[in-house]
């Protein structure tokens, strides 16, 4: 087949390798120079160059004006340019999710609706311009959340104590979110009641609607802390059978039927409370924790899914040693501008026989300016092993509790990197 990818996530992060045999079809990665130069450099394929100042969808679509090609599938792995995959598959006439299949995983309203619509509990919501023009009147009280209904990684997301609050910090525009400060974008923002209680994060494998991977972990610390500059990680449970009834009804409502998912919800009184979901893996070291859990490497399967090809009785089995696993990841975003100096209080940690993977950055590195949860960016990020949930979240609540992040003063050109 002719396969064309639209290449954002680092190669590594995904290894296109192991899904897709490049000396079998011809595939070609459209990517900006900086995407590109993550490819292996012996790969066997094509490397379009983008300029990054348009969607990818409007560069692909003139780099084929100009330069006609067909192609068998069109495949993005990245949150930010799903959507973008869908209009050129329709816009090409290529086989794959339409785009308003995709937005229903994309954008939190309508994902929202749809999982209600379905019969599941989410929390009460509205988009931002229906928010304000009830003027007060809405329906619930207590701490309201405001975020881009189609934004990642809890940038630009607030949480107010009450919806009076948040309607006053947007209408006299001091929000702290300049194009909501501004009047641009109110369009782009939902508003939702906050739900109490622990998040849980469902990762795997869907093909033809049928779910064939189902991990199940929970966070410690938020991710919205995490944007803050506080540290998270997660820590895989025992599935039950009505989480995996739960899941699989969730995926329907919004129309996830091929490749990976990532859904998030909160344990609110004994129920699951929906909260968002992607088509797409999950960040930090979801795919590292899920493999070593399952034996399933998520992208490859998800990869050959999205070719047509099938992934039902090819998995491999699980690993006879069945441990659960967390991944941890401490940040260094929000100290931007400062030069990383080292960790106190890790060694213990470090050294511990149930480290999988241990991931500092080095001392004199610059610390990120935008949000990422990547190893060699972040100021650490690893994998534990633990024999129960329980001791999985205590290892990874000591640990944030024990280290501390010494910094310095830097002068540094500020990273051109993007989000994945």
């Amino acid at each position: 087949m002719k396969i064309l990818i639209l290449h954002r996530v680092p190669y590594f992060k995904i290894e296109y390798h192991r899904g897709i045999s490049h000396d079998r079809h011809e595939v070609t990665y459209f990517g900006t120079d900086q995407a590109l130069a993550t490819l292996p450099p012996h790969l066997r394929c094509e490397r379009v160059s983008r300029p990054g100042l348009r969607s990818a969808f409007e560069e692909a679509r003139d780099w084929l004006a100009h330069r006609p090609r067909d192609f068998d599938r069109i495949i993005s792995v990245s949150e930010y340019e799903l959507l973008d995959a869908a209009l050129l598959r329709e816009y090409l006439g290529v086989p794959g999710a339409p785009a308003g299949q995709v937005a229903l995983a994309r954008d939190k309203v309508l994902m929202k609706q749809a999982v209600e619509d379905a019969g599941l509990r989410v929390p009460r919501f509205l988009a931002l311009p229906r928010f304000l023009d009830l003027d007060g009147r809405i329906p619930w009280h207590g701490r309201t959340v405001l975020k881009p209904h189609r934004g990642a990684s809890s940038e630009d997301v607030l949480v107010f104590d009450t919806p009076r609050q948040a309607a006053a910090a947007i209408t006299e525009g001091r929000t702290g979110i300049s194009r909501l400060d501004t009047g641009r974008d109110l369009a782009d923002f939902e508003v939702e009641e906050f739900v109490s209680g622990r998040i849980r994060h469902f990762d795997g494998l869907v093909q033809g609607g049928e779910v064939l991977v189902l991990s199940v972990s929970e966070y410690v610390g938020t991710c919205l802390e995490y944007a803050q500059g506080r540290p998270l990680g997660s820590f895989q449970l025992a599935l039950s059978e009505e989480e995996r009834v739960w899941v699989s009804r969730a995926l329907a409502a919004v129309r996830v039927e091929d490749g990976s998912f990532h859904l998030e919800a909160i344990a609110h009184r004994g129920e699951l409370v929906f909260l968002e979901v992607g088509n797409r893996v999950g960040g930090a070291d979801v795919v590292a924790t899920v493999e070593l859990a399952t034996g399933v490497h998520l992208p490859s399967y998800e990869l050959r899914a999205l070719l047509g090809e099938r992934v039902a009785g090819t998995l491999p089995q699980p690993p006879a040693d069945r441990r659960l696993y967390g991944w941890f990841v401490c940040p260094g975003h929000h100290l931007a501008g400062r030069e990383f100096q080292g960790l106190e209080g890790t060694a213990a940690f470090r050294d511990d026989p149930s480290v999988v993977a241990w991931n500092e950055l080095p001392p004199g590195s610059p610390l990120p300016g935008h949000i990422t949860y990547q190893a060699g960016e972040t100021v650490l990020a690893g994998i534990v092993a633990s024999g129960t949930p329980e001791g999985g979240r205590r290892w990874i609540t000591d640990l944030f509790a024990s280290l501390s992040v010494r910094t310095g003063p830097a002068v540094r050109t500020p990273s051109e990197q993007v989000p994945a």
